[in-house]
Parts: structure tokens; sequence; C-alpha cells
């Protein structure tokens, strides 16, 4: 494939593309960097962003994991040849073990892909905060929808 062809998934098309999207603006999530089958993403501590108890929601952290995971799916080429025939990939299972909270900071999230089928894609993520220790494990099971099954059926 030529480059032109993977323009609307390069690295830097998918970068922009994430910078846009309101509910990563909304709560400051950000794609650090990706490659095919790995991301970096982060989020910022803020008080909107926390329970009562005055530490970072949970529902942040697992969107963080599920971001992540997904932007290591996007960067393969399984995906890019996925998607130019229409077809998309929907998260169909996603656990997240809670390690510590957050009461302050940057939570990173490494995410990387060790198995990326025809069909069913595995994601595992590790969060991180600004002191390097672990804030949360994730993983995930994505699945390969094809352009026909996207289609409404009667």
């Amino acid at each position: 494939m030529s480059s032109s062809e993977h323009a609307p998934f390069s690295k830097e098309s998918l970068l922009e593309f994430a910078r846009q999207l309101p509910f990563f603006n909304l709560i400051g999530l950000e794609i650090v960097d990706l490659g095919p089958g790995w991301s970096t993403t982060r989020i910022t501590y803020r008080t909107d962003l926390c329970q009562p108890a005055g530490i970072m929601h949970g529902g942040m952290i697992a969107s963080l994991i599920d971001t992540g995971i997904a932007h290591a799916i996007l960067a393969t080429e399984m995906f890019v040849a996925l998607a130019k025939e229409g077809g998309h990939m929907v998260s169909v299972d996603l656990r997240v073990k809670y390690l510590r909270p957050v009461g302050e900071g940057v939570i990173t999230c490494e995410a990387k892909i060790p198995r990326l089928g025809k069909h069913i894609i595995h994601g595992e993520a590790i969060v991180t905060n600004s002191e390097g220790k672990e804030v949360a494990r994730g993983d995930s099971i994505y699945m390969t929808v094809q352009r026909s099954q996207l289609s409404k059926k009667e």
C-alpha cells in the first residue's frame, strides 16, 4: 500500500483526530504517542473528575484504559484494512483492577495488544501515577465488525 492510502490512519492524523474529540477534551484525556499495537495516554488530576472522597473517579481511569487500548488497535495494519472495507471494532469486555487512589498529578496509561486476531483482539494496559506507582491494570476484548454487520436489519 502506498503512503497516501495510509494517510487517514497515519500517526499524525490519529493524534489530531483525538485532539478534536469532545469527550477527550471534556475530561482532559490526551493521546501522548502511539504506534501499531501500543499507545501512551494520560489524564491530569482535576477536582471535577473526582468522586465525593476527593479521589479521581474510577470511570476516568477506565476511560483512559479503554482509550489507550483502542488507539493501540487503530494504529495497526489490520485495523487500517478493516476500516478501508467499511468495518470497525467494538469493545465487548473491559476489566479494570484499581490498585491505589489518585489524589493529584498525572496518570499515564501504557497499552499494548498481545493478541491481534482476525475477529478477536485482546489489549492490556497499566496505569501509573506521577511517581511511577501502579494505579490500575486493565484489559479489554474488542471484536472486529464487518461493514455488512453494521447495516441495520429490518
